[in-house]
């Protein structure tokens, strides 16, 4: 089940997760990712899905039935797919190794969800491996790329969300704008409350009226050190969802 440079690992939902020891590994922003989805069944779409985990917790919490997730690196897409099998999600997790640029239109997704590239491909300290770079550069595919794909596989009214860079906000609203999907939530994320938003969560609907709630921001630690969870992300690690004060 392994290959060379991997490891399984213990984490949340029981579930148990095959990792790159020197690739992308499971972090916050998958995690809140998935506890921001605030959807009760239907079918779903990933964009950009690395590991598999975020579909995984999804599933694993009858957030959606079924889910497709659409990675373009061989590797990650093969990954998906031994870790669906390995936590027994195979008849409800599918993998498709494929290029967002190059998706046709299905509209048949009740929710798209990415953690998608956040950089732009000429900037930020490029990596070592092609794997990472990928990852969190806009080589293939840019969030405007990202938006037009989520398009293509929702139903009219169908939810988008993503996790992405607080000083890229701009450029996230206007690529789902511009691609049909209208801002209407967004949650912005501190480490206490002396730092500075280190990510932004937002949702959107296809199709949707202009109006987008600005939920109170969410703190993950309630010390400066760091050692000790504020009583919302508590919440969002032992249930799996947002507090009702973050939810429209």
């Amino acid at each position: 089940m392994l290959y060379d440079n991997e490891r399984i690992d213990e984490v949340n939902d029981s579930l148990s997760l095959i990792q790159r020891t020197d690739g992308l590994t499971f972090g916050t922003d998958a995690l809140l990712l998935a506890g921001y989805v605030s959807t009760h069944g239907g079918v779903g779409a990933e964009l950009g899905g690395g590991s598999g985990i975020i579909s995984m917790l999804l599933l694993a919490r009858d957030k959606l039935t079924r889910i497709s997730a659409y990675e373009v690196q061989e590797y990650y897409a093969s990954l998906i797919e031994r870790n669906a099998e390995y936590n027994r999600l195979s008849d409800r997790l599918h993998s498709v190794c494929a290029d967002v640029r190059e998706l046709r239109a299905t509209e048949d997704a009740d929710v798209v969800f990415t953690n998608p590239p956040y950089m732009k491909a000429t900037g930020g300290k490029n990596n070592d491996r092609d794997e990472k770079a990928i990852a969190r550069h806009e080589i293939c595919g840019t969030i405007t790329d990202f938006c037009i794909a989520a398009k293509k596989l929702l139903k009219y009214g169908g939810a988008f969300y993503a996790v992405y860079r607080p000083d890229r906000l701009t450029d996230i609203i206007c690529a789902m704008r511009d691609a049909g999907i209208e801002p209407k939530r967004a949650t912005f994320v501190h480490a206490d409350t002396n730092s500075e938003a280190s990510m932004v969560l937002i949702e959107g609907k296809r199709g949707g009226k202009s109006g987008m709630n600005l939920t109170p921001p969410l703190i993950i630690y309630g010390d400066s050190a760091h050692k000790e969870y504020s009583d919302e992300m508590k919440y969002i690690m032992e249930n799996g969802w947002f507090p009702k004060g973050f939810k429209r």
